[in-house]
C-alpha cells in the first residue's frame, strides 16, 4: 500500500490531468470539433412542364360508292365518242342540276366507264380521239368516283333516247381540273353568256335556235370539239363549236349518222330558225371558240 507521502504526490498529478482534459474539451467545442454538422438543404427538383397529348388526325369520311381497284380489259368496249350508240349508258338524270366546277381527262390512253359503280364497265373513254369529247365536265363528285357527261348517244330517235349521255369513271383514272366557267344559253331571254368566277360576259343578245320540229336540246352539255370547216360556206370561215349533245328528233343530218348540236356563224340568226344549232354572229362565235374543251354549257328554255 502506498505511503501517505506518495498519495500526496499522485493527487496533484491527477488533478492536473483532469484540468488538461477539460481544457482540451473546451478548445474542441470552441473550434467546432465534435459539432454535429447541419443538414444541407436538398436542391429543388427541376420543374416539368406537362406536354399536351397529341390529338390524332381524324380519318376522312368517304363520300359515295366504295373504291374499285380491279384491273379491267376495256379494249373490246365501245368508245364514248360522237358516233357511238351505247344503250348501256344512262342519259343525264338531272339536266338542270348544279355543276361542281371540275373537268376530267383520262389519266391513261383509255379508261373504263361504268353505268353504275360496283358493276362491270360498259364503255371506255379515250385520252385522245378525232372529234374530242375526252375532256368532260363533272356533274357529281365523290371520294372514289365522278359522274361525267359523255359524247355519243344511248339511242337514236325516234325509238331511242338521244339525250345527253353520262357515265361514271373512277377518280383514280382521271385528272381533275378546276373549271368553274360555263356557258349559259337562254332561249327565252335570247342571251348567250360566259359565266366565270370573274363575272358574266354576255356575248350575244340575240341568236337563232331550233324550230319546234327540230328543237335545240335543253339541259347540261359541254364543248366537245372546235373546228373551222371551209366546206361549210355558211360559217363564213368562222369555227364551229360542237357540243356533246345531239338532236332530240333527228337521227342523222346532211348524210351523216349523227346530228350534233353546235354554235356556229350564220347570216340568218334570229329566233327559232335552225335544225337545232345555235346561230351566232362572228364576234360571239369567235369568243366561244376560245373556251377550252370540256367547258360546260347549260341551255334553258
Amino acid at each position: 500500500m502506498p505511503s501517505a507521502s506518495a498519495r500526496r504526490r499522485v493527487l496533484p498529478l491527477a488533478i492536473a490531468a483532469a484540468v488538461v482534459l477539460i481544457a482540451a474539451l473546451v478548445f474542441a467545442l470552441a473550434t467546432g470539433l465534435g459539432r454535429v454538422p447541419e443538414p444541407v438543404a436538398a436542391s429543388p427538383a427541376p420543374s416539368v412542364t406537362p406536354q399536351p397529348t397529341a390529338t390524332p388526325s381524324p380519318t376522312p369520311t368517304e363520300i359515295g360508292f366504295p373504291a374499285d381497284t380491279a384491273a379491267y380489259d376495256v379494249t373490246g368496249l365501245p368508245a364514248a365518242e360522237v358516233y357511238a350508240v351505247i344503250p348501256a349508258l344512262p342519259v343525264d338524270a338531272d339536266p338542270s342540276g348544279p355543276l361542281p366546277g371540275f373537268s376530267a381527262t383520262p389519266a391513261a390512253a383509255e379508261i373504263p366507264v361504268f353505268a353504275e359503280p360496283g358493276q362491270a364497265p360498259v364503255a371506255r373513254l379515250l385520252q385522245s380521239q378525232t372529234y374530242g369529247g375526252t375532256t368532260v365536265p363533272v356533274v357529281e363528285r365523290q371520294t372514289n368516283w365522278v359522274r361525267v357527261l359523255l359524247a355519243g348517244r344511248q339511242g337514236t330517235p325516234p325509238e331511242g333516247n338521244p339525250a345527253q349521255l353520262s357515265g361514271w369513271v373512277r377518280a383514280a383514272d382521271v385528272t381533275l381540273a378546276d373549271d368553274a366557267t360555263r356557258v349559259e344559253v337562254s332561249l327565252s331571254a335570247r342571251t348567250v353568256s360566259i359565266v366565270s368566277p370573274a363575272g358574266v360576259e354576255t356575248v350575244a343578245g340575240d341568236f337563232g335556235w331550233g324550230t319546234d320540229a327540230t328543237p335545240t336540246p335543253l339541259g347540261r352539255t359541254f364543248i366537245m370539239h372546235t373546228e373551222v370547216v371551209p366546206a361549210f360556206g355558211y360559217t363564213r370561215g368562222h369555227p364551229l363549236v360542237y357540243l356533246g349533245v345531239q338532236s332530240p328528233t333527228l337521227a342523222g343530218f346532211s348524210g351523216a349518222p349523227v346530228a350534233v348540236t353546235a354554235f356556229h356563224y350564220h347570216d340568218a340568226r334570229s329566233g327559232p330558225i335552225s335544225n337545232g344549232c345555235l346561230r351566232l354572229d362572228g364576234p360571239a362565235i369567235d369568243r366561244l371558240a376560245q373556251l377550252p374543251l370540256g367547258t360546260a354549257v347549260v341551255v334553258t328554255g
